[in-house]
């Protein structure tokens, strides 16, 4: 299973709200999913459920510009960030795979959660 959760370290909140994308690498790019997060920063469901889930390289594209936009005054035009991709891959398909992304307007950091 693939899940994400995004959290606004400028706000101190959940990214509420926020258009993301999952594409596969592996073999050329190929689009999957496009989800937006809910209140909690999460999707709704798992970007990828143990059915889906296969060996292979991967790509979530965050489009923080435009949420940062709708919450935050007084950024730069164009903003600093504007579409964060974080690209890993799976090895093991029974296992679960959290990608969490902690972003404010100028910085982002990821790890592989739990």
């Amino acid at each position: 299973m693939l899940t994400t959760h995004i959290l606004d370290t400028a706000n101190g909140s959940p990214a509420a709200h926020l258009k993301l994308e999952l594409w596969r690498i592996t073999d050329g790019p190929t689009h999957l999913v496009t989800q937006h997060t809910n209140a909690d920063g999460r999707t709704d469901a798992p970007l990828l459920d143990k059915t889906a889930i296969a060996v292979g390289e991967y790509e979530l594209r965050f489009w923080v510009g435009d949420y940062f936009a709708r919450t935050t005054d007084n950024l730069p035009d164009p903003p600093f960030l504007s579409l964060v991709p974080i690209r890993f891959a799976i090895a093991d398909p029974s296992a679960h795979y959290h990608v969490p992304l902690l972003v404010s307007p100028w910085s982002y950091s990821t790890y592989r959660g739990s």
